[in-house]
């Protein structure tokens, strides 16, 4: 048996490793290769930049949601709150025209916020394939069957409300205030869980705040609530007085946290577009509610409702731009490619492009082999 040459010499390969260190250590300098190894003009070899990545896919994917969510985080925000405020205001005895107002206000928000989703999601039955099995790992399969659960009691709450105010079936009323209970149980995961699903995702300006964004929304719903209330004619009752200064000093204290925080990942929230828009939400949302609801202490009692109402207004409006302005600043945060890869340096940084790589007329031919190889 005879021995056969390698095809490959050890000085062959060693020679081809050091050409590709050098070939590294000119794209490091000069980001581009001379000579051998230009890429061969209409090669398909892919171009990369730090902001889109290879064959122009991105780093991290922009949110794809449509306008529909972000209303849909206002409107079940509004809707969780209402149905434990209903509760509460029940089961204190102190006034049940609240109760009755929040059923029905808790079931239209479930309404709405049901029709919302299915908007975004663009069929019926999409919305159905997500009950289909229970995550409980995935935000938004809790928050699926959250929104599930909330519509039937709050639906069943105010639906035996309405045949209790008109007809006169006995029992109703406890059917009615059976589901409340349960209404208010699925309220409390309503009014939060959006803040979790935010906090849960890859975008860093998002998974930055990941333990603040729940109590942040549960707040701004809790304010937005209260402020419905009070323009459906509630603009006497000391516990919704109370329950709107709790809210606006802690969307205050949370404007101030939010102005303090020094790390980078949180640009988008203080510069910009996005900075700007979450500034005048948490403006409307909390120093000027609060200052409102604290001067109409000191006032007569119609300067003091008419105070009220216009911190009602103020609330509401905060509370739907604040869940648009944090959409907005997801999206600014996905196109920030410095953040995922750790990176400080400035945000305009020059990009590689086609026209930017050398190209050669001909394809690159190898150098010519050593004698002996």
């Amino acid at each position: 048996m005879t021995d056969h040459k390698p095809l490959v010499s050890i000085d062959s390969i060693n020679r081809r490793e050091r050409r590709l260190e050098e070939i590294r250590a000119e794209a490091e300098r000069h980001r581009q290769v001379q000579g051998f190894g230009v890429r061969p003009e209409g090669a398909p070899f892919p171009i990369a930049s730090p902001e889109a990545g290879y064959y122009g896919i991105p780093l991290l994917k922009e949110p794809q949601w449509t306008w529909e969510i972000p209303l849909y985080f206002f409107v079940g925000g509004i809707a969780g709150a209402s149905a434990i405020i209903g509760a509460a205001a029940h089961w204190s005895g102190k006034d049940l025209r609240i109760s009755r107002d929040c059923r029905y206000l808790a079931a239209g928000g479930a309404m709405l916020s049901s029709a919302l989703l299915i908007s975004d999601l663009g069929r019926p039955e999409r919305f159905l394939n997500m009950l289909r099995v229970f995550k409980p790992q995935s935000p938004m399969s809790v928050g699926a069957w959250v929104l599930a659960a909330f519509g039937s009691f709050a639906g069943a709450s105010a639906f035996a409300q309405w045949l209790a105010d008109f007809t006169e079936i006995r029992g109703i009323q406890v059917v009615g205030d059976a589901a409340e209970g349960f209404a208010c149980l699925f309220g409390l995961p309503l009014a939060t869980y959006t803040g979790v699903l935010l906090g849960a995702t890859a975008i860093p300006v998002w998974n930055e705040h990941v333990t603040t964004l729940p109590i942040h929304f549960g707040m701004s719903g809790l304010n937005s609530a209260v402020g419905a209330l009070e323009l459906l004619g509630h603009d006497r009752s000391p516990a919704l007085q109370a329950l709107g200064l709790l809210a606006a000093t802690v969307e205050s204290a949370e404007g101030i946290r939010l102005e303090t925080n020094t790390d980078r990942v949180a640009e988008p929230v203080k510069h910009g577009s996005s900075g700007w828009i979450i500034r005048a939400g948490g403006m409307l949302s909390g120093p000027i509610p609060l200052g409102l609801r604290l001067a109409s202490l000191f006032v007569s009692r119609e300067k003091r409702r008419r105070m009220r109402r216009m911190a009602a207004a103020s609330s509401l409006a905060g509370s739907l731009i604040t869940r648009y302005a944090w959409v907005h600043a997801g999206h600014i945060s996905a196109r920030d490619w410095r953040l995922p890869l750790e990176i400080d340096a400035p945000l305009e940084q020059p990009q590689l492009s086609r026209s930017d790589v050398p190209q050669s007329k001909t394809v690159a031919q190898p150098p010519k082999k050593a004698a002996g190889d």
